[in-house]
């Protein structure tokens, strides 16, 4: 994969291109690791040019494989060591709450794109949001409390509250408390 040519073929490289259209066989495993806080790694260094790791994001999907990224010649999977994208923006208007990712993909949390929990490497409930191609982005700490902070709650069976909120018509789980729990915010575990 020459990412120098990539970066010149690809001027915009905020666009996501038709990855679901490429189709070539695994080329092998590449060095590269996305860290559970973000951060692109190649053979254990952080990528000297932001834009290496911008434009990697455009071409990155999730197959049967694992983590790939994808040219229409070429397909190499990578690591991950929880998820690939970091939620670090929320904001609310027309009615929906609306994410951004660290390489400024902007999700609408609804129905389709959802908020759901997952455990992290560090065995944490967490949640996270689909972002594309079988990727997801896990909400940064401060996003996540955000969210709290607009949050409401409803009772479940065996006396548990549910903390989430609700975007573009549809509830969106944060966690869970116990029936015993205080009135303090969830924190990200559930």
């Amino acid at each position: 994969m020459n990412i120098d040519r990539l970066l010149q073929q690809r001027q915009d490289a905020a666009t996501i291109p038709p990855l679901e259209t490429w189709q070539p066989a695994l080329s092998g495993d590449m060095d590269i690791v996305i860290q559970a806080d973000g951060s692109w790694l190649h053979d254990g260094q952080p990528f000297a040019r932001p834009a290496i790791a911008r434009l990697l994001s455009t071409l990155l999907r999730r197959d049967p494989e694992g983590y790939c990224l994808v040219t229409p010649v070429e397909r190499w999977r990578i690591q991950v060591e929880d998820l690939p994208f970091i939620a670090v923006e929320a904001d609310f208007h027309d009615d929906a709450w609306w994410l951004t990712t660290q390489f400024d993909d902007v999700i609408r949390l609804d129905a389709e794109h959802s908020l759901a929990i997952s455990r992290t490497p560090q065995n944490e409930s967490v949640p996270e949001i689909a972002v594309r191609y079988g990727l997801a982005a896990r909400l940064h700490r401060h996003v996540f409390y955000q969210l709290v902070e607009a949050s409401s709650s409803h009772e479940l069976a065996g006396g548990q509250c549910e903390i989430g909120i609700w975007s573009a018509g549809s509830w969106h789980a944060l966690g869970c408390l116990d029936a015993d729990a205080s009135d303090d915010p969830p924190s990200e575990v559930s």
